[in-house]
């Protein structure tokens, strides 16, 4: 994969790790990808050296991307690379490569990190902290229904992706999401908009992303869904908090007309 070759990102997240914010998104193919600018910045690596070194490697230059992120200073164009070839890059950084202090995070990074940026979005693990894994060997009733429901989760996302892979060949993707983004509502317990509230949601969110991408004559999909996602603190539109409805079509109404100067939706 060159490093020309953009990503669109349609789900966007934060990873406390050990205390340094890492940024994973899930692009438009269906992967999981982390900034390498950003696991650069955190080990005190070159950018320009480490993106060069996977160009001239076979397999990392397969994995790697560009992708737009949210940041705080805005959106970002940055060098992403696929979750699951992060350890064959790390392996490749020397002890030498980084300032002393910086060696047991490399030695982390080198045996966590992949790991724990996956685990964002298969179960939700936002954070490294230590102290959240002992609490889990408590023996209390929130703890035990946590698990049960972690294992339920876990089950479902697992039976759902082999119906996906053994039923029909032309079974889409974003249908196979769907179900386990219902799973996931039903476990969690939230009061989360209704079908026809989402339905709205998303129509609003399409019709921003065409009259932005008619200014800017690129697919503006992935960002608008991921604006959307930032400012509301989720993950889907199905799970925008009902209390929260009408609230988020003012937004995407208001965002519509500075665009366009149209009548809301």
């Amino acid at each position: 994969m060159a490093e020309n070759n953009e990503l669109v990102p349609i789900e966007q997240r934060s990873v406390d790790f050990y205390g340094d914010d890492l940024t994973a998104v899930r692009a438009n193919d269906g992967r999981i990808y982390a900034s390498l600018n950003q696991m650069c910045r955190v080990l005190g690596l070159n950018t320009r050296g480490q993106s060069q070194r996977t160009d001239r490697h076979a397999v990392l230059s397969r994995g790697k991307g560009v992708c737009k992120i949210h940041t705080p200073g805005g959106e970002q164009s940055v060098v992403v690379l696929r979750v699951d070839l992060v350890p064959l890059w790390l392996a490749g950084v020397r002890a030498s490569m980084v300032n002393d202090d910086v060696r047991p995070k490399l030695e982390r990074f080198q045996e966590e990190a992949a790991t724990v940026l996956w685990e964002a979005f298969q179960e939700g693990r936002l954070t490294t902290d230590s102290r959240f894994e002992e609490l889990l060997n408590q023996e209390t009733e929130t703890v035990q229904a946590y698990k049960m429901a972690m294992a339920i989760m876990k089950l479902a996302r697992q039976q759902i992706l082999l119906e996906g892979r053994l039923g029909d060949t032309e079974i889409r993707l974003d249908n196979v999401e769907e179900r386990l983004t219902v799973m996931e509502e039903q476990l969690s317990g939230q009061d989360v908009v209704t079908e026809a509230q989402a339905a709205q949601i998303s129509q609003a969110v399409k019709s921003v992303a065409l009259a932005l991408g008619k200014q800017t004559g690129r697919n503006e999909f992935g960002a608008c869904y991921g604006e959307m996602y930032r400012r509301f603190n989720i993950t889907s539109y199905r799970l925008l908090p009902r209390k929260k409805f009408e609230e988020a079509m003012g937004f995407l109404t208001e965002w519509l007309q500075s665009v366009v100067g149209d009548s809301p939706f």
